[in-house]
């Protein structure tokens, strides 16, 4: 496990695969070993140590990653109808990168940021820092 990885973004727990109105965005934080999400309203989805993660990233974007027990389907972006992030998710984010280095690398392809508004990437980039951290991700 490596405590040293972090990141944090708004992502979509698809909820529904047919409702975009339940594709909800959650504010997943990954910082001293520990994946935590948190709904629109503060209130926690799940906690747990990257090393009790699990998941893997489907051919069309979808990270499903499951954590005690649960499965959930985490998106880039919602829907058209998808509720848009919380005032208190947006602060969550800022104050979270406040004193910390965003991470570097390379950025989303052509396609993917103009046809899929960088989805794509946004899934791979968590993958990838789950498995640096220690989750059992593929």
């Amino acid at each position: 496990m490596n405590p040293d990885v972090t990141l944090a973004s708004v992502v979509y727990w698809r909820r529904s695969l047919w409702n975009g109105r339940r594709c909800v965005p959650v504010l997943m934080t990954l910082d001293q070993g520990r994946l935590r999400a948190r709904d629109r309203h503060g209130a926690e989805v799940f906690a747990a140590p990257v090393g009790q993660v699990r998941g893997r990233l489907t051919r069309l974007g979808t990270l499903l990653l499951t954590v005690d027990g649960r499965r959930y389907d985490v998106v880039g972006r919602g829907s058209d109808i998808s509720p848009s992030p919380s005032p208190d998710q947006r602060r969550g984010l800022d104050e979270f990168w406040a004193h910390r280095r965003p991470p570097s690398g390379d950025g989303p392809g052509f396609l993917d940021l103009a046809f899929n508004g960088a989805a794509a990437f946004h899934t791979r980039s968590w993958r990838d820092a789950l498995a640096r951290a220690g989750a059992a991700v593929r």
